[in-house]
Parts: C-alpha cells; structure tokens; sequence
C-alpha cells in the first residue's frame, strides 16, 4: 500500500486516476458552457430565458454544494465521481432531446447538481492522494487542468456545431467525456490502495462508524505515522463531510468576515460567472452563429488558461490585493465597454477584443478565491470555514446569471452589463477594504 506521506508515492498513478478524469471533465464542461443559451434561443427562447437556463448549471452547483460532502463522505471520492459522471449524463441526454427551452432547464440544472459533487470528490481524492509537501501544486494544477478544459471544449463545439448544423449535438460532447471518465476511474488502480471500481462501503466502515477497518475510499490509508513537519491529515472524503457538516452554522459563527470580506468573494465569482452567461447571450444579439460563438469563447478561454501559473507568482510576490483588484477592475472595465459597443457597427470586433479582455482579467485572478479561504481558515480545523467560504463564492455564481436574465427581461442586455460593471467596481472596493483588516501585511 502506498501512504500519502510515503517516499514512494506514485505519481504517475496519481496522473492517470486523478488527473485524467478531471481533464475529460473539465473538457466536457467547457464544451457545453457556451452552448447552452445558444440552444435554448434555437429551441425558441427568449434572451432572458436563454440567460435564465444558463444560470441553473450554476443554481444547480450551488443546491449540490450542501449535500456533496456528505456523499463523497458516505460512498468515497472515487465513487462518488463515477455517480456524478452518471447523473451528467442523464441530464446531458435530457438536454440532447429536449424539445423546449423549459425540458432543456431541467437537463441543465441536473448537470449542475451533478458537477458539484464531482468537484467536491475530485479535491478530496487529490487531497488523499498527494503528499502534503506537493499538495499546494498538485491542487494549483488541478486548477490549471480545468482551465485546459474551458480552453478545449469550445473548439470542439464549434467543430462539432459546424459539422451536424444543430446546436444540441455539442451536449454529445460532455456525455462522451462523463463516460470515458468513468471507465477510467473504474479500470484504473487507486493509487493509495491498489483497488479498482466501485467499492462500496458497508456501515461498519463508514467514517462515522466505531471500529472501522475498511477497504473503502472513505475510510481507507492505514498510514505511518507524518513527519513532525508535517500535520496530521485525514482522508479527502473525511475533510470534505466536515465541510458540509453545519454548514449554515458555521456561516453564522463566521458572519462577521463572511459579511465583509466573503461578500468580496462572492462578488468575485458573480463577475466570473457573469461572463459565461452574457458572452454566449450577447454572440447572439450581434448575429454570429453557434460554431463562431463557440470558437471566439475558446479562443478567450486558451487566455484564461495561460495565466493560471502567473496569477499564483502574482500573489506569492505582491501579495493578494495585487491579484484581486485587476481582476475585479479590468472585468469591470470590460463590462462597460461590452454595454458601451452594442449600438456600433463594429460591434463584432468589440466583441470579440472584449471578451479576450474578460478572459485577461479573470486569469490575472486565477485562484484567488481558494487562496483568500485557505489565508484567512483556522489552522487547527479548516474544513468547516472553507465548506462556508465556498458556498458564499458559489452563491456569488449562481445569482448573477440570475440577475442577468433578470435585467435583460425587464430592459436590456446592455443594460445588465453595465449593472455587472458597477458590481465590478463595488467588489473592487470590498476587496480594497477588508483584505487588509483580515490578513496581515506580507499576504496582502
């Protein structure tokens, strides 16, 4: 058995079990994003409903946030992947076939639940599984592998678009990658305990349980005791259930920085989450097709991707505020300009400047937001604070696409644009105030 704290840890198991389920994901994932509201103004949507279905891969996280901790916690990481990649695909097959806007939401949200618990197993299985002396890389390129996807998966949309002429057939994309996902969690070996497939957990084994002997995910590696450098580390599926357990009381024993700085945070991710809503949505009001849409939105992607690496040397030399505030302020500044650009006739090349500039800006903030919650979490029992700080950032995401489709219903999409560049500019100075009462100089 290979202990995560061992010499001889197996990195290239790691790579192929961990990694590459993440990669198809993420792929899958990325492909889809962009498509969605495209697909449902083909099914005869309207803009704002077209936003609104968009939103519920969000709402969807969001709702599946709460319980996720507790399946990966009851069932393991490994399993709990391979049930979430399952569920993907019935709602993705939902999405393929729907004949309205309406049958389209509800395949929507379920991939959103889905990619919630898949997220959630996916950081518990790294934490298991990789040393705490290269965790913070590992997780760093974690993030960079998801980026990778939302950089690939629009090319393959368009390709995909442009080949069979409908736009539901993208969704074939990410019920191919949930698939190969799954059979490579299935085939491949666990690292950590030499074990493949599904190996559910009986009640004597399960984390909560007395006397728990176990083969399972949840409750596996029996290792030798850590160096003294390092703390003691429990199992990913054990640390993420304590995220989930109490969650709302542990956002109410943490109001105070919640309120404050998390309010920051979820603004974060309500312009981050902003973007990938109202770039599909305003691709269609200035008239380019679905496969142009989708290349433009990967080429802004491919962006994003690069900066992964620098955002983290940003903050690790700067400081925090050096990261954060061009984000929120060049995201800002590009939702302006996109307000600004709808009435001239050039608005396809602003378009497409702008949402390069987007992406630009949200990679300078790569990571910020895991960064910020593991600055600011108890050192003595993290888990509980960073389950609070993900919810609020994920509350952030799942009510600006809401609020863009609101907007746009009621006005304009220029309109909800410019409502997103204000909230821009109040996170800028949310960030401005509280990261300095909250973390001490050298990290801010």
């Amino acid at each position: 058995m290979t202990s995560t704290t061992n010499d001889a840890f197996d990195r290239r198991g790691v790579l192929l079990s961990g990694f590459l389920p993440a990669a198809l994901f993420a792929i899958g994932e990325g492909a889809i994003i962009p498509i969605i509201p495209i697909a449902a103004d083909s099914l005869g949507a309207s803009l704002a409903f077209a936003g609104f279905v968009a939103a519920l891969i969000l709402v969807g996280e969001l709702i599946g946030d709460v319980p996720s901790g507790v399946v990966v916690g009851r069932i393991g990481e490994r399993n709990a992947m391979i049930g979430a990649a399952v569920v993907s695909v019935v709602g993705l097959l939902v999405c393929v076939v729907s004949p309205s806007p309406w049958v389209l939401a509800v395949g929507v949200f379920l991939v959103g639940v889905s990619t919630a618990v898949f997220a959630l197993a996916r950081h518990a299985y790294m934490t298991t599984a990789i040393p705490l002396r290269i965790r913070a890389r590992a997780l760093s390129s974690l993030g960079g592998v998801f980026r990778f996807g939302y950089f690939v998966g629009p090319f393959l949309s368009a390709g995909v678009v442009h080949l069979t002429g409908t736009t539901q057939s993208a969704f074939w994309i990410h019920v191919l990658c949930c698939l190969a996902a799954a059979v490579v969690l299935l085939v491949l070996r666990d690292p950590a305990t030499g074990a493949r497939g599904l190996r559910l957990p009986s009640r004597a084994s399960r984390p909560d349980a007395t006397n728990a002997t176990d083969t399972s995910d949840a409750t596996r590696r029996s290792a030798p005791a850590p160096h003294p450098d390092e703390p003691p580390t429990d199992t990913g599926a054990q640390f993420v259930e304590r995220e989930a357990h109490g969650l709302f009381r542990t956002i109410r024993e943490n109001r105070a920085v919640l309120a404050r700085l998390g309010s920051g945070a979820a603004l974060i991710g309500a312009l981050r989450a902003g973007r990938q809503v109202i770039l599909p949505l305003w691709a269609v009001s200035v008239g380019l097709d679905d496969a142009a849409a989708a290349l433009v939105i990967g080429i802004a992607g491919a962006v994003d991707f690069a900066l992964f690496y620098t955002s983290g040397q940003i903050m690790d030399r700067w400081g925090r505020l050096a990261s954060a505030l061009p984000c929120m302020l060049g995201l800002a500044v590009s939702y302006f300009l996109l307000a600004w650009s709808g009435h001239l006739d050039a608005r396809v090349g602003w378009f497409v400047a702008i949402a390069i500039g987007m992406s630009l800006a949200n990679g300078v903030g790569s990571g910020i937001l895991m960064t910020l919650g593991a600055d600011l979490a108890p050192r003595g029992n993290p888990a509980p604070f960073l389950g609070a700080w993900r919810f609020t950032g994920d509350f952030g995401s799942a009510a600006a696409p809401l609020l863009i489709s609101g907007v746009t219903a009621v006005a304009s999409l220029a309109l909800a644009s410019g409502v997103m560049g204000v909230l821009g500019l109040v996170g800028a100075g949310v960030l401005l105030r509280y990261v300095p009462r909250y973390l001490p100089r050298r990290l801010r």
